[in-house]
């Protein structure tokens, strides 16, 4: 696990805990790695959850399936990213969303009792951590409340430009990557791939923006 102690330093979860002590919290947390390859279950909707995850390696993505199979990504996981805490934090309630993997990846899993709960030892760092956790579901809810202003929108076109705005700032650049490809856009936004893809070349053409893959450049309209 110590290869992956500065990785889990810059994590909002550990932040502002040092190596040594987050070395010495994994065993107090039931810390364990587990593998997962391409496009296997992490968690699955209806699931129990009493661990949460971090991405060390790979990347996954959060979704929902409904009855027919229709599939809606919720965020993408990358490493060092958090996931599965606030079901976690409320075991006896079902998850319902699940988690799967991008590509080959590895999660460390961490119990969410020993999180919440100070230890017979009363770390001085274990305060922090759950500062920190308290922090990592704020964040997250910001960025629910931004997707459902995606969602909010009527139109393809306004879903599209209202999510490459909210990525453009966050990049502090017209020219940003997404995390998507465009059937995971599609998906993400819940619209059918083959309008997305003609409401980006109508986009184009209008000098709105240039797009190539999932590389995106936003233009100033005349």
């Amino acid at each position: 696990m110590e290869k992956y102690l500065p990785l889990l330093k810059n994590t909002t979860l550990f932040s502002g805990i040092s190596v040594d002590e987050i070395k010495n919290m994994l065993g107090c947390l039931s810390a364990r790695i587990a593998k997962y390859s391409k496009n296997e279950f992490i968690l699955r909707s209806g699931d129990n959850i009493h661990q949460i995850g971090i991405i060390l390696s790979g990347t996954a993505m959060v979704i929902r399936e409904d009855y027919w199979g229709n599939r809606t990504i919720i965020t993408e996981l990358t490493p060092g990213i958090i996931f599965g805490e606030s079901y976690a934090a409320i075991s006896y309630m079902p998850a319902e969303s699940s988690v799967v993997a991008n590509e080959e990846c590895q999660i460390m899993f961490l119990n969410i009792k020993k999180i919440i709960t100070v230890c017979s030892s009363v770390c001085s760092y274990h305060s922090r951590l759950i500062q920190n956790m308290l922090t990592t579901i704020a964040k997250k809810n910001i960025n629910l409340t931004q997707k459902i202003d995606f969602m909010s929108k009527k139109t393809i076109r306004e879903k599209l430009l209202a999510y490459l705005s909210v990525e453009s700032n966050k990049a502090k650049n017209p020219s940003f990557t997404i995390p998507f490809n465009r059937q995971q856009l599609a998906d993400y936004l819940s619209v059918d791939r083959s309008a997305l893809s003609n409401e980006i070349s109508k986009l184009q053409n209008e000098g709105i923006l240039t797009s190539s893959r999932n590389h995106f450049i936003l233009h100033q309209i005349q």
